[in-house]
């Protein structure tokens, strides 16, 4: 009796080392233990991506988005390489399109469907050194084979790759900076985006006919620009909070293997069953049953359609002011600065923002929908401007046609900023899934128009056609006016959207709108 009492007396002498040492180096690592005996980060963990230096947040940033600018201009860039193909194959342009840009966009919906999740459950790392070596390997056979089903592969493939860079890269942003921060981040990876799409078939078409390299420089220079680029992916550092806290507890279990030391994942998939059903159901199952995603995927494949559909129109009509097919691509310049210029609706955000934080009322995702609205009239305006500016209705200087591109590109890069954003700020850590079902449903519908607009324009007339979407875009100019009014309602009736918002809450390591 008196051994059992000591041996109690011993054993609880002991648990209490154990949890004197415990919560000594939980103190000393910037950890916590909440009520239910969970390891968390404390608000000050230098270790957690949100409070990392600026320097670190930078360096990851730009090497991510380097990534998804090259991936996208080649993306685009096989428009103009599909000419020379075109002959090389003895096919028409249709068939040559359908084979370098709508594989590549069906190759990107696809790839969005898996890697998001999968990002989201083993980190995001591995995915951006995996999809930059694939890109560019693939880059290269679709220049260097003359078989029109190798170069489909090869471009299927590419796309596929591309997807992480595309979508995954938002996710990244979510993990680096809090709300007030995503409002500039977010709008950068816009722009970064846009621009790219827009640079694509300009550098495709200056090198392979206004300086005769041809269609395989056109896969050849990106694809060694992303051999560099993948020697800085190696260099990232892992962003996944609840992953860099898993490795924490595992530092921890070994210091103390008598103690069982638990985490609170949410990212957390025992079993292959469980992993497939995330990473292959959870993008489509949010796309056909969150009401947010829903809308926001409609709203995104209308806005992208449009423009993909008026920006074949632009090397077409300023041909017929005498310039070189190449030259008439300079055309997307306005676009390229219309999209810089939204940088000034930002301000706007911060303004309304502030005022939110002021009022001590939580900042809502409908908050930062102010550019959608603005944007909406924009497009129509510019669309409408260009359909009648143009030959053969008119001949006023081609300035005219190109101030118009100006608001196009101003409200396509603002769309692009607040329907992401705002999925973003409605999933938070769990916002690469629900890019993937936007994603899906854009990359699809591209994918299908993208070989019909020449003919549509052909056929139709330049002003004629033109005119059809604006009346689309002027139909749309309701969307930002519902959205603001019942976003909040919608949100409400994403089940998923509610569920990330509490895991986001008890997750979080700082005020969404400190500066970080």
């Amino acid at each position: 009796m008196f051994e059992k009492a000591g041996s109690n007396e011993a054993s609880i002498i002991a648990a209490s080392s154990i949890d004197n040492e415990l919560h000594e180096y939980l103190r000393e690592q910037s950890l916590a233990m909440d009520r239910e005996g969970f390891i968390r980060w404390c608000n000050d963990n230098p270790r957690h991506p949100r409070n990392w230096t600026y320097q670190a947040k930078a360096y990851n940033t730009i090497v991510i988005l380097l990534l998804e600018f090259m991936t996208s201009a080649v993306g685009t860039a096989g428009t103009s390489a599909a000419q020379e193909m075109q002959d090389d194959f003895n096919i028409d342009l249709t068939l040559s399109l359908v084979c370098l840009t709508s594989t590549y966009l069906i190759g990107q919906g696809v790839g969005g469907i898996f890697f998001p999740p999968y990002s989201e459950v083993f980190g995001r790392k591995t995915l951006y050194i995996l999809s930059t070596f694939v890109f560019a390997v693939f880059s290269v056979i679709t220049a260097s084979v003359h078989s029109l089903p190798a170069i489909i592969i090869g471009r299927l493939l590419s796309g596929l790759a591309s997807a992480t860079p595309t979508i995954v890269v938002a996710g990244s942003i979510e993990d680096l900076f809090n709300m007030q921060a995503r409002v500039w981040m977010i709008f950068v990876w816009a722009v970064v985006g846009n621009a790219a799409v827009r640079v694509g078939p300009i550098y495709g078409s200056y090198l392979a006919h206004e300086y005769s390299f041809g269609r395989r420089w056109v896969f050849n220079i990106p694809a060694i620009g992303l051999g560099i680029l993948l020697c800085f992916c190696f260099t990232l550092k892992k962003t996944r909070p609840s992953l860099l806290l898993r490795r924490e507890a595992k530092i921890l279990q070994k210091r103390l293997p008598t103690r069982q030391i638990q985490i609170l994942n949410p990212d957390a998939a025992p079993g292959l069953r469980i992993l497939v059903a995330v990473t292959l159901v959870r993008p489509i199952r949010l796309l056909f049953t969150e009401p947010i995603v829903m809308a926001v995927a409609f709203m995104g494949s209308v806005t992208c359609a449009l423009f993909y559909l008026q920006a074949e129109s632009i090397p077409l009509v300023f041909e017929t002011y005498g310039w070189s097919p190449a030259t008439a691509l300079l055309g997307f310049v306005p676009v390229l600065l219309g999209c810089l210029a939204s940088f000034v609706v930002r301000f706007l955000d911060q303004r309304k923002l502030h005022r939110v934080v002021q009022s001590k009322r939580r900042v809502e995702p409908e908050d930062k929908l102010t550019g959608f609205a603005i944007a909406a009239p924009f497009l129509s305006l510019g669309l409408w401007v260009f359909a009648w500016t143009v030959p053969p209705a008119t001949r006023v200087h081609w300035v005219v046609p190109m101030l118009a591109q100006l608001f196009v590109g101003f409200a396509l890069n603002e769309n692009v900023y607040t329907l992401t954003g705002h999925l973003a700020d409605s999933y938070t850590i769990y916002a690469a899934s629900g890019f993937a079902g936007l994603i899906l449903a854009r990359a699809s519908t591209c994918a299908v128009i993208v070989p019909f607009t020449q003919p549509m324009y052909v056929n139709l007339g330049y002003n004629t056609a033109t005119s059809i979407l604006a009346a689309i875009a002027t139909g749309f100019c309701i969307a930002p006016l519902f959205f603001i009014e019942y976003g909040r309602r919608i949100r409400g009736a994403s089940q998923f959207a509610k569920l990330s918002l509490a895991t986001y809450d008890a997750n979080k390591v700082e005020d969404d709108m400190n500066s970080n």
